[in-house]
Formats: C-alpha cells, sequence, structure tokens
C-alpha cells in the first residue's frame, strides 16, 4: 500500500500526527497518566501500522490480538479482549476494499457454503432466549469468515514462501515462549486444555513438517529440538484430544510422504526412553505409568465409568437441548439452559448464563442451529477434509514435502480430530478458532490443482511452476530460508 503514496503525503501523515499529539499532551495530559487510555492508543498506532503494511503484518497481527486475549499474559485483558474485535473488523473491511479493487482473488463452492453458514447463524438468533446475544456471536463469526476470506487469502497471494517461513518461525518463538514460561511454572495459556489444543493442532505438525523440508544444519536440528519442546508440553498438557490430533497429523504427514524411517524412529525413541526409565527407575516409572492413566485416560474420573466419564455430563446437556430445539436450536452461541441472563450479559464477553460447555464443537453446533442450520457447517468441514485428503493424495505421488498447501492440510485435519471432543471449531472469540479458519481459507486457494496431480503420477518431486509465476514469489520447491 505504501508504494502508491508519494512520499511527501508519507511524512505530511506523520509530521501532522506527531502535531496533534503534542496537542493532547499539553491540552490533556491527564489522557497520558491513564493506564487504560494508554492501551487503547498504543492499540490504535499498531492497528494504523498493520493496516498501513496489510498484506505482510496484519495476520500476525489477528493472531497475536487473539492470543493475548486469551492468555494469562499482563497484556491480557479488557483492552485486548474488546480489541481483538477492533482488529478484525478492521482486517476484514480493509481486505474487502482490497480485494473488490484489485479483483484478483476469485470467489467459489468454499465461500458461498461459508456464507449460508453465516446465514444460518443469523436465522438462529432469532429464535434464541437471548437474540442480542447470539445475533453479536454471529456477527462476530461473518467478521471472521470475512477477514479469512480476503486478508488472509492476501497475506499469502504472491508471497508464498515467505508466508510459510514466517509461519513455521512464529510456531518455533511461539514454542520457545511457552516452554520458557513452564519452566518457571507459569500456567500462560490459561488452562492444561488450551495448552494442548494449540500444541496438538499447531505446532507439533507444523515443526514436523518444517524439520522434513532441506534447510541448513542449525535450522533442521533447531526445530528438531523445538519439536521435542511442543511434545513435551503437548504431553504434560495430558489433553487427550491434542495428543490424539498430533498423533494423528503427524502420522498421516510421515506416511504419505513415506517417510517410514522417521516415522519409525520417533516410535522407537518414545519405547527406548520409557524402556529406559523403567529399567533405571521402576518405582517411578510405575507410579508415573499410574498417575498418568487416571489423568490422561480416565481425567481423574472412576475407571469402572469408562474412557469418556468426563464427556459424558456435556454430552448429555447438549442432546437434551437439541430435543428441546430440534430444528432452528437454542440461537448461535446460546444454549437455553432455562435462566433469564438478559440483564447479566455484556457485550465483549461471554456469560456462562448464555452457554455452556457442549463436549464437541459438532454437538455444539447442532444444539445453536439445530438440524436445519446445521447443514452449511457440516458441508463446510466436509470440502475441508476433501481438500485434505486431496492433499494427501498429491503427496503420496510427487513426494516432497515443499508444497504450502502440506502444512496447512496437517493443521487443518488435526483441527477437525481435535475439535470433535473440544467446542471451538465455530468460536471465532477463541485464537485457535481465528487461527484454524483463517487456514482453512488460504488452503482452498493453495492445494494442489488436478492437472498437477496427473503430473504428479509420474513421481517427480516437483510441483507446479504456476506458482514461481507470481512476481515476489520464488520457487515453492525450494528451500525456506
Amino acid at each position: 500500500m505504501t508504494e502508491r503514496l508519494p512520499k511527501s503525503v508519507l511524512v505530511g501523515g506523520t509530521l501532522l500526527l506527531l502535531l496533534v499529539t503534542a496537542y493532547m499532551a499539553y491540552s490533556r495530559p491527564w489522557y497520558f497518566t491513564d493506564s487504560r487510555m494508554l492501551a487503547g492508543l498504543l492499540l490504535l498506532e499498531v492497528l494504523c501500522a498493520g493496516l498501513w503494511l496489510y498484506r505482510r503484518f496484519f495476520f500476525p497481527l489477528v493472531l497475536i490480538s487473539f492470543l493475548l486475549a486469551g492468555t494469562l499474559l499482563p497484556l491480557s485483558g479488557a483492552v485486548w479482549t474488546m480489541g481483538r474485535g477492533l482488529v478484525l473488523c478492521a482486517g476484514a473491511f480493509a481486505g474487502c476494499f482490497i480485494m473488490l479493487k484489485e479483483r484478483t482473488s476469485r470467489l467459489g463452492l468454499f465461500h458461498g457454503v461459508a456464507l449460508f453458514a453465516v446465514a444460518a447463524g443469523g436465522i438462529s438468533a432469532a429464535v434464541s432466549r437471548y437474540p442480542k446475544f447470539a445475533l453479536l456471536k454471529a456477527a462476530s463469526l461473518a467478521l471472521l469468515f470475512i477477514y479469512a476470506g480476503t486478508g488472509a487469502r492476501l497475506a499469502i497471494s504472491g508471497r508464498e514462501k515467505r508466508f510459510m517461513a514466517g509461519l513455521v518461525t512464529g510456531v518455533e518463538v511461539f514454542v520457545a515462549v511457552v516452554g520458557a514460561f513452564y519452566v518457571t511454572g507459569s500456567e500462560v495459556m490459561g488452562n492444561p486444555n488450551s495448552l494442548g489444543a494449540v500444541m496438538g493442532v499447531v505446532a507439533v505438525p507444523v515443526l514436523l513438517w518444517g524439520v522434513m523440508v532441506p534447510e541448513a544444519p542449525r535450522v533442521y536440528y533447531r526445530r528438531l529440538a523445538l519439536g521435542a519442546v511442543a511434545t513435551y508440553l503437548l504431553f504434560e498438557s495430558h489433553s487427550r484430544a491434542g495428543l490424539v490430533a498430533a498423533f494423528l497429523s503427524c502420522a498421516v504427514l510421515c506416511l504419505t510422504l513415506r517417510r517410514y524411517k522417521l516415522f519409525s524412529q520417533g516410535m522407537v525413541f518414545v519405547l527406548i526412553f520409557m524402556a529406559s526409565a523403567a529399567i533405571f527407575y521402576p518405582e517411578k516409572f510405575s507410579n508415573r505409568v499410574s498417575s498418568l492413566t487416571s489423568s490422561i485416560i480416565y481425567k481423574e474420573r472412576d475407571a469402572t465409568l469408562g474412557v469418556f466419564a468426563s464427556r459424558q455430563t456435556p454430552w448429555e446437556r447438549a442432546t437434551d437441548s437439541i430435543r428441546k430445539h430440534f430444528w432452528f436450536g437454542s440461537g448461535f452461541g446460546t444454549t437455553d439452559n432455562g435462566l433469564d441472563a438478559s440483564a447479566h450479559l455484556r457485550t465483549f464477553s461471554t456469560t456462562d448464563d448464555a452457554t455452556i460447555e457442549n463436549g464437541s464443537s459438532y454437538l455444539a453446533i447442532l444444539t445453536w442451529v439445530g438440524m436445519l442450520g446445521v447443514l452449511p457447517f457440516l458441508f463446510l468441514v466436509g470440502l475441508l477434509l476433501w481438500r485434505v485428503v486431496f492433499t494427501c493424495a498429491w503427496m503420496r505421488r510427487a513426494l516432497t514435502p515443499q508444497h504450502p498447501a502440506i502444512p496447512l492440510a496437517m493443521i487443518v485435519l488435526s483441527g477437525i480430530v481435535h475439535a470433535a471432543f473440544e467446542d471451538w471449531l465455530f468460536a471465532p472469540g477463541y485464537y485457535l478458532c481465528v487461527f484454524f479458519w483463517s487456514v482453512a481459507f488460504i488452503l482452498i486457494d493453495v492445494v494442489p490443482s488436478i492437472p498437477q496431480m496427473r503430473l504428479s503420477q509420474l513421481r517427480v518431486p516437483r510441483v507446479s511452476t504456476a506458482w514461481a509465476s507470481r512476481p515476489g514469489s520464488g520457487p515453492i520447491n525450494a528451500p525456506f530460508h
């Protein structure tokens, strides 16, 4: 965006902003002593900078704003809780403006189904016990889909290699920071389930893919070490859904690329580690196994109740709500629990009076929008699964990890599996939901095409040169430096 404006305009705008700031500091100095006012001013400055460099910086800005609002960092709080909506709204409108002006991105079946899903969420708000709250949730989902369909796609368009390199680097930094906080005993992610979700859905599969991509030895060993840290954090979270999602995505990634040696090495390493611990520390190992069996498999519940004892109560509540509102649901993002909470609902936060845990994203959306409204949401997930299958088939023939669709497909696969046990997939205020749908909309654009599929039957480890023909993109099958 900056290259289209004269330097005089840029310099003049900067000077004008400085003059306005100096006048405000002189005439109303108390504005600069209020911590909330300073935080809001900082957010506004960051937002303006992100809009100015929209393609390169706004996608990380969206993710960081939602992440800060959902963690226990000192910067989290009311400012970022409200600010994340402002960032998402600005990103959605800016993305629409750029895409309509350039007319370079096309809309397809997936985007049409997403529009119908938003419409279904809005219609369900009319029958909700809390219509204003449900409508606000549906509007948040609409903003998320609009940004993912415009701004997120613009972030990778024409710069696929740099985008994927930035994605891996961002995951590395994130794992290192979370690991450092974990060493100090701080649960920065808020709760173990959130830690397991972000590590199992994003960190582990992305870092495994980063290890497969040819790089310098120092980069390879750094990613390998951080991948081990992410796996340890996932294991310590005791999140069954995260463990299953990470194992499935990593197994699919290794087996479809025929990296049988890498997959077997990982399994053997785990077995050797467990056997060594059992030999040298038999009593501690036995106690550890008993503790993990109780905390991971049975979630500190009675073993006689079964593996899913911790999920029975939310599943039963969701089933009862579905029976009461079978066709149209209880309203998007809300659950009819018989309480009148309209006087307690706040604009920018979720209250337990309006929504409850459903134990599964698919049960949650069926509860919210009913049997009629759930169809576009299921179709949306089905289209994503088909893209994942298509990408895996391409990987099986091409035998190269150097395509941007591969890590994105693994994130989508692990997210769909994880969402079967946790209700975050359609919660637009949750950072993992924002990241997942942004990746999903990007995957629709970068998935290998049918002509590539036919050429790859020759088993030549190259991808189409269509990506390299874009200005500034560079060859996709080159190492990510």
